[in-house]
């Protein structure tokens, strides 16, 4: 048995260590779920209960509520959904050490302190989550809630839990009603301590909630003789502490000042002053417009830090957000997110959020490493994230976040912010990133902000329908490219339409053959040949790919992964190493698909948003037909 416990010890704490990756995350908390099911029927068989049926039943009630919380809560609401788990552990292990002073004959020292302290800790665990799960989810006041002597209260409150249990030490002969009082005590304390905690402070509360869950199983442990649920306690509290002290040094605030309520720290070393000077931008060409003057600012910015808070969560707008920078990157931009440790409602809240949406890992930094990129950025994109980036921080000692690290976006010359409104965040500080000259704000719904200024920048300027044809009429050179979206299409007769009409005004006209642009190789020589399509036009891809850099055109008529550079960057896509068409090295690339839907390889196309591409949607005989009468109507 001893082994087996062991393995399932061993289990759990390599699954803590696989969470440390988002990469491993998925299968460290499956493997930490099967040993610690394994720990459970461990512990029934040891203890000779494993054919009860009412556990049995507990269990089953367990396994159905964990399922349907799973499906039906929402990430949004995960954070109040871990204060609550952590709610439900403390009191499992205080209910287990009630039970446990039931028979004062098998009581002595050591498991009367041991009892003692898990009735407290796990009772304070309890009405503390509950109060945090409660203030998260809009129950209770978010703001601190302080009360008359509340620190005396709270002194108060801990001198007679240290008294309780050592009473339970010495009096074991009244441990039952003794322990009914600390249980009292207890969450009476967890209610003082975490009411006057404010939303700012939030993630430092849950973490150390998660650390006291630990901590209470631990006890009970000892006051059972179970070496398991000991350890198991031990490894839960401790990474809840460390938690908890990474999250304290990232708000400049020693834990005792934030269950005090001293969240105002003065006299701190002056901080860095708020970097006001402007990069000059030329004005915007429709003043006026928000949308079009960020889209400018974005066009313009190179290096780019996006920002993400907890109104990013709120709004549900992390698959927008994602949209946006692959967009930006496709475009040959750098782009980082900053994620600040407290920037959600719990530490890791916002990793979740953008894992859910496949942003790269490898794109998240933390605070110390943003600010240091910050200083060469070009443009910093706040999505709901007010706090965090405040220069109050620095500047305002009487606030409640003076003294905390912020991600300084007001370092970089240019400041978009997406916020729902102007209003202070949760510490109540007003933001004076709001009023600089560089700061354009687009305040609502994340979503829709984000939404827009992605519909803004797919708008094409100028949006005339004759400029394909007048990119072709000044070319000397053009190269066509076929796929199987033409032979849907039925579209050969309009491209040898087309070749006729640029040969007829000495354009040079090839046409290059991917192998396995059609269904079958030779579909496309085929479908050319059928319009009578001269076979010395066409090229295959060894013969042509070295010579796009030279050409002025590439016209692509319903091809998509043969043409896709995803191939060559895109690593863990399905495409990533199959030999394409080099179009892209082209002057100018005219795309005819019907849609920008992503290929057979679900790969979708980064050539579409390239600088010198057109895309003309829509059936490629209708649109080809359109380019060849343009072509003749300007000869």
């Amino acid at each position: 048995m001893i082994y087996a416990q062991l393995l399932f010890i061993a289990g759990f704490i390599y699954g803590i260590r696989l969470m440390a990756s988002p990469r491993t995350a998925v299968a460290g908390n499956i493997l930490g779920a099967v040993s610690m099911l394994g720990a459970i029927l461990v512990t029934l068989a040891a203890e000779g209960i494993i054919s009860a049926a009412l556990l049995w039943a507990g269990l089953a009630l367990g396994t159905l509520l964990g399922i349907y919380l799973a499906y039906k809560v929402l990430m949004i609401q995960m954070p109040q959904m871990v204060a609550l788990l952590n709610g439900f552990g403390g009191g499992a292990s205080a209910l287990v050490a009630l039970l446990a002073v039931l028979d004062p004959a098998a009581l002595n020292p050591f498991t009367s302190l041991t009892t003692g302290l898990a009735i407290t800790v796990g009772g304070v665990t309890l009405s503390g989550s509950l109060v945090a799960a409660a203030k998260l989810h809009g129950l209770l006041p978010q703001r601190p809630v302080h009360y008359r002597c509340h620190n005396q209260l709270t002194w108060l409150s801990i001198a007679a839990l240290a008294a309780g249990t050592l009473f339970l030490v010495f009096f074991p002969a009244f441990s039952g009603s003794a322990a009914l009082a600390l249980t009292a005590l207890a969450l009476f304390f967890g209610y003082i301590f975490t009411i006057r905690v404010g939303g700012a402070d939030m993630p430092i509360t849950i973490s150390l909630l998660n650390s006291f869950s630990g901590v209470a199983g631990a006890a009970a442990g000892f006051a059972l003789h179970n070496t398991l649920l000991v350890t198991v306690g031990a490894v839960v509290g401790a990474s809840g502490l460390i938690l908890t002290q990474i999250m304290c040094r990232a708000m400049n605030r020693s834990l005792m000042q934030i269950l005090l309520g001293r969240t105002t720290v003065a006299g701190q070393k002056p901080q860095p002053e708020l970097r006001t000077a402007v990069k000059e931008y030329p004005p915007a060409e429709t003043p006026g417009e928000k949308n079009r003057e960020c889209i400018q600012a974005l066009r313009r910015a190179e290096k780019i830090v996006i920002i993400p808070g907890y109104g990013l969560a709120l709004a549900q707008a992390q698959r927008e957000l994602k949209q946006l920078a692959d967009l930006l990157s496709r475009r040959g931009k750098e782009v980082r997110y900053g994620i600040h440790p407290v920037a959600g409602r719990m530490p890791g809240h916002l990793n979740v959020l953008l894992a859910e949406v496949d942003v790269p890992y490898e794109q998240l930094y933390e605070l110390e490493e943003i600010n240091e990129f910050l200083e060469t950025a070009d443009l910093a994109l706040i999505i709901g994230a007010n706090d965090v980036v405040n220069p109050a921080a620095m500047e305002a000692e009487d606030t409640p976040i003076y003294g905390m690290p912020i991600i300084r976006a007001d370092l970089a010359p240019k400041i978009v912010i997406c916020n729902f409104d102007t209003k202070p965040g949760y510490a109540g500080v007003e933001n004076r990133l709001y009023d600089l000259e560089k700061t354009l704000l687009l305040l609502g719904d994340a979503q829709d902000t984000l939404s827009g200024l992605l519909t803004a920048w797919e708008e094409k300027e100028p949006r005339r329908e004759n400029r394909p044809a007048e990119i072709l009429a000044q070319a000397r050179r053009v190269v066509i490219v076929p796929g199987y979206g033409m032979a849907l299409a039925q579209a050969q007769g309009e491209v040898k339409r087309l070749i006729e009409t640029l040969q007829k005004r000495g354009v040079i006209v090839q046409i290059a053959v991917h192998p396995v642009a059609g269904r079958m190789p030779g579909h496309m020589n085929v479908l050319m040949a059928e319009a009578d399509i001269p076979y010395d036009l066409m090229f295959e891809m060894d013969q042509i790919n070295d010579e796009f850099k030279d050409v002025d055109v590439v016209v692509v008529v319903g091809a998509n992964d043969v043409i896709n550079p995803a191939a060559v960057t895109e690593k863990d896509t399905p495409i990533y190493g199959m030999p394409i068409l080099h179009v892209d090295q082209a002057r100018h690339v005219l795309i005819f698909n019907l849609d920008r839907a992503p290929g057979y390889s679900g790969v979708p196309n980064t050539l579409y948003d390239a600088e010198h591409c057109l895309f003309v949607p829509g059936d490629a005989a209708g649109t080809v037909s359109a380019l060849a009468q343009s072509l003749q109507a300007s000869s």
